[in-house]
């Protein structure tokens, strides 16, 4: 695609900028502080419509910080001119999801969020919102990932039955629905110190995005362990990194997308990053299984969440082709075979599977 035109670039890619199953986007060298969020709809381009709402404009080249409670608008350096067969949508990367940056891409003319039409010509722009920790970005820095498709490749009904016998997508035959995999809560407790999951720390430190292993957990985290209850209550005020029971895995000629189990089961939000690539949790790349982190938040009042609640459902979508190289293979992820786990930007501490 980027041979023949499809994706255009105004730097060269980066040498691991391709995924398994999707492609990262880089954040342009100018941000826009905007006053409110917004979507162009089917008459404006993003620039017209960003001149309606700008308050200043700033170069990011060498570093900037956006803080919370701010929404700003950066063009990304990637651009579109899609064939009229292939369609596009993004996700926040899963640092991007655990780190509480609400983040979305708009397309000229688009009326929802995240969604690149078929045979979209233009530019892209990423709106970022962090919502608890101030974050120090640049351009190049990666917040999203886009992944292209061509018809429906979703695995429904009794094909996904049939993809669970030949490659156990689930540790628990219970969460095999109809066409998707059943995401619950874990919240029994891991480990000697029965560690649940962790509540982000206010008023903490900043973030850089493009940091690894940079942080000490303790400065940004309060970790949360079980107390025989089962149950958790969401404070919407805060943010939780939790995990799930079931340990799934995304077979290498598959990828799968986490989405809403159902809005009316309460009033809370799940997962910002949904994307899971071919090969997660898969045990020839080092995975054998790997439970889905999950990024929560309340709403806007206070939820109680239980022990086994579902929350989420993992759809399944064929590849067009097995890729070369599956996700977790080569120097690794940070989150392949993952148990609970932070982002990539902490020190770990010993897992908790």
């Amino acid at each position: 695609m980027v041979a023949r035109g499809d994706i255009s670039t105004t730097r060269p890619l980066d040498d691991d900028q391709i995924q398994p199953a999707s492609l990262d986007l880089r954040l342009g060298a100018r941000a826009y502080r905007v006053r409110a969020s917004f979507l162009p709809g089917r008459r404006l381009a993003v620039s017209q419509r960003l001149e309606e709402v700008v308050l200043h404009a700033f170069d990011i080249s060498e570093g900037a910080v956006l803080e919370t409670g701010c929404v700003y608008i950066v063009p990304l350096m990637e651009s579109l001119a899609l064939p009229s067969a292939i369609a596009a949508s993004t996700n926040p990367k899963s640092s991007t999801g655990r780190l509480d940056i609400f983040t979305r891409v708009i397309s000229d003319h688009a009326v929802l969020f995240d969604k690149i039409a078929a045979g979209y010509h233009g530019p892209l722009y990423a709106e970022i919102s962090p919502s608890t920790f101030p974050i120090l970005v640049r351009a190049g820095s990666r917040l999203s990932q886009i992944r292209f498709r061509i018809g429906d490749p979703r695995v429904r009904d009794g094909d996904l039955a049939a993809l669970h016998q030949a490659e156990r997508l689930v540790d628990s035959e219970e969460a095999l629905l109809a066409s998707s995999v059943a995401v619950s809560i874990d919240l029994s407790g891991r480990g000697k110190e029965r560690l649940i999951g962790y509540r982000a720390k206010k008023h903490a430190g900043l973030v850089d995005v493009d940091r690894r292993a940079a942080l000490d957990i303790d400065d940004f985290w309060e970790p949360l362990y079980a107390r025989g209850s089962g149950s958790l209550v969401l404070d919407p005020s805060e943010f939780y990194i939790l995990a799930s029971k079931e340990a799934v895995h995304v077979p290498p000629d598959h990828a799968a997308e986490m989405v809403a189990f159902d809005p009316l089961v309460g009033e809370f939000r799940v997962h910002y990053a949904g994307f899971f690539d071919p090969g997660f949790g898969h045990a020839a790349a080092g995975g054998a299984g790997a439970r889905a982190v999950l990024e929560v938040r309340s709403h806007e009042i206070p939820f109680i969440v239980e022990d086994g609640q579902i929350v989420g459902r993992l759809v399944y979508e064929r590849m067009s082709e097995r890729p070369a190289r599956l996700y977790g293979e080569g120097e690794g992820s940070n989150y392949q075979g993952q148990g609970l786990k932070l982002s990539k930007h902490f020190r770990q501490p010993p897992d908790h599977t």
